[in-house]
């Protein structure tokens, strides 16, 4: 069967018009969101926080934003959550818990952060340096992969949305680990982002003069996404799955690109790879298999909460290329999110994510 869920669709759209907070305005998900959000019939936006920028309106911190009528930026504690319907949490990883754990039991949450994405709170801890904050809710938390999870989705009140890697990368291996196609074993993913990932805080190795006209590899074996990717592959696969994963910085603003390296069951080839996930996405409204041979490209899903993949030859016997691209501030978060709302709220996905990709 095609798919991975049924999309759930609600007849009633104006019904649900949520009165909206995003918290971490002034960050780069943050501003994604709220430029998403420009013609989404279900969200109100009725306060953005930004402690450091508090009091000001957001077109001092983003003017392409300022022609919007938006409430001007707030501290977390001036927002009243008594009036809010649905928050989006784009602050920085380990700073979210204890803000989610102090919201009203009626506010329907999407966290951006890394925060509720482990179901292991010790392996939260050995990755992240610290007892979780919030472990009650951490079990409540729903992985916002929407291709995989949306009856639970449908039905959730926390939604931890993944990160801009793990959804690059389990997109394409996910179908082919559920269908024993592949060794879990032998998997190793090579996978480049552009500088927004490092977010908008001000950092030495995000300095132009530091990235500008270079390549270079990060994290390299104990990344923080390594934890959430094995997560998933292993639920996918039924056994436990260890991969070899390394990020890499490329100096563009915005794009991500995985390449994965597999090796085939005995019996296995590549056209029944390919067939694997073209049977996964084919309903699918933002994954693609594109047509054979055409290599994906971030170009081709900037700005778009689409993914693109295909499968090629590996010159070593047995074995597949595969290779995946997202918008990192798109399908890798801020898109992703309102996906995932959509999902909560019983709107068509699509909604407020039909722009098409920013060529040239």
């Amino acid at each position: 069967m095609a798919g991975f869920g049924l999309r759930f669709v609600t007849n009633n759209p104006k019904d649900l018009v949520q009165r909206t907070a995003i918290l971490g305005a002034s960050g780069y998900t943050g501003a994604e969101l709220i430029r998403l959000m420009r013609g989404h019939p279900a969200f109100d936006i009725k306060a953005i926080t930004a402690d450091r920028q508090a009091g000001k309106p957001m077109a001092a911190v983003f003017p392409h934003l300022g022609i919007d009528d938006l409430p001007p930026l707030v501290t977390l504690d001036e927002v009243d959550f008594g009036t809010i319907d649905m928050v989006f949490c784009a602050l920085p990883h380990g700073t979210t818990q204890e803000v989610i754990a102090r919201l009203p039991d009626s506010v329907r949450i999407v966290d951006l952060s890394a925060d509720f994405r482990l179901t292991n709170k010790a392996v939260y801890e050995e990755w992240y340096g610290k007892p979780h904050a919030a472990p009650e809710l951490q079990g409540q938390a729903v992985y916002g992969l929407t291709e995989f999870h949306r009856p639970a989705l449908a039905m959730a009140r926390l939604v931890a949305n993944p990160g801009c890697y793990p959804t690059a990368s389990l997109l394409p291996l996910l179908p082919l680990l559920r269908d024993r196609l592949i060794e879990p074993a032998d998997i190793v993913i090579d996978a480049k982002s552009g500088v927004s990932g490092a977010g908008r805080g001000a950092k030495l190795g995000s300095l132009f003069a530091e990235v500008a006209e270079g390549l270079q590899p990060y994290g390299v074996g104990h990344h923080r996404h390594m934890p959430e990717i094995e997560q998933e592959l292993s639920a996918a696969a039924g056994e436990p799955v260890r991969t070899s994963f390394t990020p890499h910085l490329v100096p563009m603003n915005r794009g991500m690109l995985a390449t994965c390296y597999v090796s085939f069951k005995p019996g296995i080839d590549r056209q029944q790879l390919r067939a694997s996930l073209v049977e996964a996405y084919g309903n699918e409204p933002f994954v693609h298999v594109l047509d054979e041979a055409v290599i994906p490209s971030t170009r081709q899903v900037r700005g778009t909460n689409h993914c693109f993949i295909n499968v090629f030859d590996d010159r070593r016997e047995g074995g597949a290329i595969i290779t995946s691209v997202i918008d990192n501030l798109v399908k890798g978060a801020s898109g992703q999110a309102i996906q995932n709302a959509n999902v909560m709220l019983g709107l068509d996905e699509i909604t407020g994510l039909t722009d098409g990709a920013l060529i040239p």
